[in-house]
């Protein structure tokens, strides 16, 4: 079974590369603007992330120090955008009290830690759960850590690959023991199945012309 596994998230891959090619995730400037991004798009659509950031770097506060010093009402008009703002900038908060206390703003510092050690200490900030603490290990510190989203199961459900109360753990456990541990490939992957998602297999499939029909 792990065998077959193994072969059907290949041709997957290979199949969602052909039909939309690299995908180039995570868009940022710096690290610290992939975390920002990365607390930001907890139940949101990406274009409104993207708005947030652009207010953000216009009032030249998307650095560590910088936003630390805003007041919480203004960081949250800021980001209004992203939806939920006031939870958002309390979650950005946490994080940037976290990582100037313990790091003192140092990204190489922070980003240098075991890949085990940096989802510990990450899951501790209140407001930060497996999916973004992982968005942050594979984007802003290029680990081969595979990141789960309700996409991934809504796709692999359908296919009949996980069961319909397959939980993060064992989602990503699936994806890391059948795959070869390369960041590369578990960015693209992510970002083809949120791609996949978008295009075809939205909350009513377009199956007919799906790229992954017949699997």
């Amino acid at each position: 079974m792990p065998n077959n596994h193994k072969r059907k998230l290949l041709t997957i891959y290979k199949r969602l590369y052909k039909e939309f090619g690299p995908m180039g995730w995570w868009p940022a400037d710096t690290p610290f603007e992939v975390m920002v991004g990365a607390i930001l798009t907890q139940n949101t659509a990406w274009t409104n992330v993207e708005k947030a950031i652009v207010n953000l770097k216009n009032r030249r506060v998307l650095k560590p120090a910088s936003m630390a010093r805003l007041e919480k009402k203004r960081l949250a008009r800021l980001i209004r955008p992203a939806g939920y703002y006031n939870i958002k900038a309390k979650r950005l908060k946490n994080f940037l009290r976290f990582f100037l206390k313990e790091f003192n703003g140092s990204l190489k510092k922070f980003l240098s830690q075991p890949t085990d050690r940096l989802r510990e200490r990450l899951l501790e900030v209140n407001g930060i759960g497996p999916e973004t603490a992982d968005s942050i290990i594979l984007y802003a510190a290029d680990r081969p850590v595979f990141v789960v989203d309700a996409y991934t199961k809504r796709v692999f459900s359908r296919h009949r690959i996980i069961g319909p109360r397959a939980d993060y753990h064992n989602v990503q456990t699936l994806f890391m023991e059948n795959l070869p541990r390369r960041a590369r490939l578990f960015n693209e992957y992510h970002a083809l199945i949120v791609k996949l998602a978008k295009v075809y297999c939205k909350k009513i499939p377009l199956c007919g012309s799906c790229p992954l029909k017949g699997i």
